[in-house]
Order: structure tokens, then sequence, then C-alpha cells
């Protein structure tokens, strides 16, 4: 990798993506394909109980969809060795430690803390304990994790978001690094793979800032490279201000291909500008967003996500989808007999690309009309009785409605709601006089009729 820009996205292959951590995925490969960069996709796929592959080859599916196009992969489960040669390395220079309490002794020792109004900060009491008392834990079948040492010394960097960040000695827990098992955490393997990778921006939500304190000092416990920048937005909460977090298997990328019939470009273009000074905007291309993609604009505000809002944009794009964009779409939903006059005249009313198909049975039939009001019956007879003869076009509605405002005195509603009812089954949706010459003389005076046609 030679590019001046080089960012990762690195999600756990445990759960489907969605629309919280898919915002990370965007806001990466948009600021490198604007500084003409590199974008690399790497499965965090360490924690071997949870981690499954089906989910591994669900967030490339979902990646490609989007369009969000990976230039390199990597795999942490195929970089263990590594990871155990630097915590060999760092055992040797004292930077980490072996600790044996458990999950429950660290659970008490935090409640004392808490109850004593201490911070709950580990009091690196394993570290005090002699060569003899480590030892007799071992032999009692304890196994040790281990902690990496944080240094007593400020820790601060400019962020691309937050700006100017500060952090005192002596606010965090040494965090653990290797589990008992041997497997490495995230907040360790994540920085190698940024050195060996030459990771230069981290760009990830703001639940990672105090994650940043600490592989800052991880960084240059292991190379004497300058750290990526890194920048930390703000998280998505929903539409009255709550978390995401009950509602994210609805929101996963999936759901919302498979289940809602969403565009990806709309879930592009709301998340690209959700939470920024830019506007909402319908673009239908990546490159379109990535031209105007610039961190500075990301307010520190929390966005608040709002499904109507991300319906409305699919809606925008759908209506501005030329036909020989469309035609394909429509031909894989199987839906390769509507025209390019069809999409035309019901493009302007459609949410969904999908939407088209109950139009294509309103022109093709059978349909079977509603019947009438009592009061139509005669009006819908008299209507028959003037339709017009073919060919039709955009101008036989009109032409068609003058005359019965003539014959009939009916006029707005009365006059065209019981037309439409009787011609398409439905009170609303696309302009009539489009509609009309798709649906034809033939199926236009069987429905009229009351006929199924």
């Amino acid at each position: 990798m030679s590019s001046s820009v080089i960012v990762r996205f690195a999600p756990s292959p445990t759960g489907l993506l969605h629309i919280g951590n898919i915002r990370a995925a965007l806001y990466n490969f948009l600021f490198a394909t604007r500084h003409g960069g590199e974008f690399f996709l790497r499965l965090e796929d360490t924690d071997q109980k949870r981690s499954r592959e089906e989910f591994a080859e669900a967030i490339e599916r979902d990646l490609t969809w989007l369009g969000l196009t990976w230039t390199h992969k990597a795999r942490q489960s195929d970089r263990l060795d590594v990871y155990a040669t630097a915590l060999e390395r760092l055992k040797a220079t004292g930077r980490v430690y072996p600790c044996f309490e458990t999950q429950a002794e660290l659970d008490l020792r935090r409640k004392a803390q808490l109850a004593q109004g201490r911070p709950p900060v580990y009091d690196r009491a394993a570290r005090r304990l002699s060569p003899e008392e480590r030892a007799k834990l071992e032999a009692e079948g304890r196994t040790p994790h281990w902690r990496f040492r944080l240094e007593e010394t400020d820790v601060s960097w400019n962020d691309l978001i937050q700006g100017p960040k500060h952090f005192a000695p002596g606010t965090l827990s040494d965090p653990v690094i290797v589990r008992e098992d041997g497997l490495p955490l995230f907040t360790f393997s994540s920085v190698l793979d940024d050195v060996d990778y030459r990771t230069t921006h981290v760009i990830r939500g703001e639940d990672h800032v105090t994650n940043t304190v600490i592989q800052l000092q991880i960084w240059r416990t292991l190379t004497d490279a300058p750290p990526p920048q890194f920048a930390h937005f703000p998280l998505l909460v929903d539409a009255e201000g709550g978390g995401l977090s009950k509602r994210l298997g609805a929101l996963s990328i999936a759901s919302l291909r498979d289940d809602e019939g969403l565009e990806p470009m709309a879930i592009n273009a709301l998340l690209a500008r959700l939470g920024t000074s830019d506007p909402i905007e319908p673009l239908a291309t990546l490159a379109a967003l990535a031209e105007r993609f610039d961190l500075a604009h990301v307010t520190r505000s929390t966005p608040r996500f709002a499904m109507k809002d991300l319906v409305a944009l699919n809606a925008h794009l759908v209506r501005l989808m030329p036909f020989e964009v469309a035609g394909p779409r429509l031909q894989a939903l199987g839906l390769a007999d509507v025209t390019e006059d069809l999409w035309k005249a019901v493009a302007p009313n459609l949410e969904r690309l999908r939407d088209v198909a109950p139009w294509q049975h309103v022109v093709r039939g059978p349909l079977v009309p509603p019947p009438p009001a009592a009061e139509d019956v005669a009006f819908l007879a008299e209507a028959l009785r003037v339709l017009p003869p073919e060919p039709w076009d955009s101008t036989t509605w009109g032409t068609w409605i003058d005359v019965l405002k003539q014959t009939s005195g009916r006029k707005g509603k009365a006059l065209f709601a019981p037309l439409r009812l009787a011609l398409t089954g439905d009170p609303t949706g696309p302009e009539m006089r489009a509609l009309l010459p798709l649906i034809g003389r033939a199926r236009a005076e069987k429905r009229l009729n009351g006929e199924t046609a």
C-alpha cells in the first residue's frame, strides 16, 4: 500500500451490520475516495465463540450492495502469531503484567471503590504479587490475563471532528489486552494492525474516545512511526433521542434491503449528511457524495435517525431514476414487463422501486373494479357512452373529462374520483392522463361496465 491516505473499517463478524455501524464504513470510504486513498476491510474475528462465517459473508455482501468496495481485506484470525510475538516483546519491556483475578473478584472490587466514592480504576494489585504468590495461583489452575501498564503521562491529540482532546493520567484502568485463553482484545490487536498496514486516519464513533487514549500509548510503545490522525463522530439516536440498540435488528442493512426494499444510495445519502452542516440531498452516486465529504462539516450535536426520513429520501431517488437505470433493476425484481411509458407514468408516485408492481397490474389486468356507489352507476354508464375512440395519448383523458363535464354536470372530485376508482381500483395514484392510454380502451370499457379486465 502506497497511498497517502489509508483508512479501515473493522467490524466484528458477530452480527449483522446495522444503520449505526455502517456509518463508520461510509465515512471512511468517502474520506478515502475524496483523498484518492485506500479503504481497508479488516474483520476483527478473534472472538472465536461469537464470530461466525455467515456474519463475515453478510458483512461483505452488505458493503458490496452499498457500493463500499474495499481495496484490501484482512482477518485478525490470520494474524494471531503476530499478536503473540508482540505480547512477548511487551513482556520483555515490562509494559504488560499478568493478572489472575476472576471477573467476580474484579466486580466486587469495583463496587467497593464506588461505595467509597473512589473512581473504579484497577489498583494494579496483580503487580504487587510475589513470584511465589503467582506460582501458587497458577498451581491452583488459574491462567492469567495480561494488562498493559499505562504511563503516568498526559495523552492528547487534535481530533479532526472534536478538536483538541486531553486526558490526564490516572483516570483509566490498565487495559486487559490479552485474555486468559491467549486471544488478544481489539484494543491491542487493532493497534498492531494499524501499525502494520500503515493506517493514516482512524474515523469512528465517539464511544471509542477512551480507547484512543489507550491505543496511543500502546502505539508509541510498539513503534516510532507517527500514529494515525483520529476523528470521532457523535453516535446516532432515534427520532425521540433514545438509543438505537433495541431496534438494530429492524435497522440492519439486510433488513433495509430485503424487507424494506430501500435503495443503497438512500442509506448512503442520508448517513453521509446526517449530523453535518451539509444539506441532505438525493444524490445518486457515491462519487457525488465523496466530492463534498469533509470531516470538518461533521457537527458535535447528536444526529437523530428517523425511518420516515430514509423512506422520503428513497422516494426522491426512485422518482429521479431514469428508465435505463430502473429497467435492469425491475427485471431483477421479476418485473421485466414494465415498459418505459409505464415507468414514466408511475415513478412520480413511488416510494420504493418494487411499488411499481401494483401499477403494472392496473394497466395489464386482470383487475376487478369495486362496486360503484349508487349515485355513480348512471354516471359511469354515461362515461362509457362518451368514451373516445382509439388511438389514445396523453390528451385523451382531458378530452374525455371535458365532454363528461358537459354531459353530466359534474366537476371536481365528483367527476374524477368515480372514474379513477373504476379504472384503477385505487382512489389515488399516478396521473390518469398517463395511465389511461396504458390501460387501453378495451379494458376501460369493461371496467366502466363493472367487468373484470
